[in-house]
């Protein structure tokens, strides 16, 4: 197997885990957040990620740096120029990243975990659409056909029987906006940083954020145990680890495989919310459910 092939496998493989690990968050964050506040929840999430990762970081430069000169970055190794470079892909990747899960974390409020998976999947039908509206990249065809689908599957999966949309639904598909900004930010900006680098600069943005709209939008709450064990696993499994393999990983392999590899996520959201909290979807919405994985798939494939 060529050295590029094996590496875009390896890099697909390890998206698959970012997916799962993504897919399993659900239930617990809207368990968490029901006693918690939004934004409070998610600077502990993203302040506790960046701590883990900032040791990291300097362990891993003091690596690289033992040949290099003596000065204020020496142990990052990196001068203030590539610094510079880095803040603004880091504010713009970032700001994207705090309004998914902004809008994610306050949809939870409102909907199921099994609809915000499948609703968040429609990032990836977003994807080939916003690399149009963006980047000047015509669609295929077969992102029309995806988009048609999957607006079809959301309609069966989301509107009440008065042909009224829930709220919380609205918020997820804003989340599912934001989230395809994301993969497009991160598909220019990861070849060209440091990924680790990239990763912390990004969740630290999301961390300042989430700070900064703690303090204007929410009131003191108490930790209860779930909330602690909601914020370790996000923050360290679904946010530290997870945000850093998917910025290496997306070096070796394309938009287009990151984009299908993340259809897997609301399958996996809805085996988890039905083995935790036993829910279960009605016949209509589990054809929607069905259609918008087909538009997933469907956007993306090649002519």
């Amino acid at each position: 197997m060529p050295a590029r092939s094996s590496r875009q496998l390896l890099a697909d493989a390890a998206l698959l885990l970012v997916t799962l690990i993504w897919g399993a968050t659900f239930v617990m964050v809207k368990d968490a957040v029901s006693a918690f506040p939004v934004f409070s929840f998610m600077a502990l999430r993203f302040t506790l990620a960046v701590a883990v990762l900032v040791p990291l970081v300097i362990w891993r430069r003091r690596q690289l740096a033992r040949a290099a000169p003596s000065g204020p970055f020496a142990v990052l190794r990196v001068n203030p120029r590539r610094l510079a470079r880095l803040l603004l892909p880091s504010l713009l990747v970032g700001s994207v990243l705090f309004a998914g899960y902004a809008f994610q974390t306050a949809g939870l409020q409102l909907t199921t975990p099994a609809k915000t998976g499948f609703i968040t999947g429609l990032s990836v039908v977003f994807v080939p659409i916003a690399a149009a509206l963006l980047l000047r990249q015509p669609p295929e065809r077969n992102a029309w056909l995806g988009v048609g689908l999957a607006t079809v599957g959301l309609a069966l999966l989301s509107l009440t029987a008065d042909l009224r949309i829930q709220v919380g639904d609205l918020l997820v598909m804003a989340c599912a906006v934001s989230f395809a900004g994301h993969i497009l930010l991160l598909g220019r900006f990861a070849p060209r940083h440091d990924p680790l680098l990239l990763t912390l600069g990004q969740l630290l943005g999301v961390a300042l954020l989430s700070i900064l709209a703690a303090a204007v939008f929410d009131r003191p709450a108490a930790l209860t145990g779930q909330v602690v064990f909601a914020v370790a696993f996000t923050g360290l499994l679904a946010t530290a680890a997870a945000f850093g393999i998917q910025t290496v990983a997306q070096r070796f392999t394309t938009t287009t495989h990151t984009a299908l590899i993340f259809a897997a996520e609301p399958v996996f959201a809805g085996l988890a919310s039905f083995l935790l909290t036993g829910e279960v979807l009605g016949p209509r919405q589990l054809l929607g459910c069905a259609l918008i994985l087909v538009g997933m798939v469907v956007a993306e494939l090649k002519r």
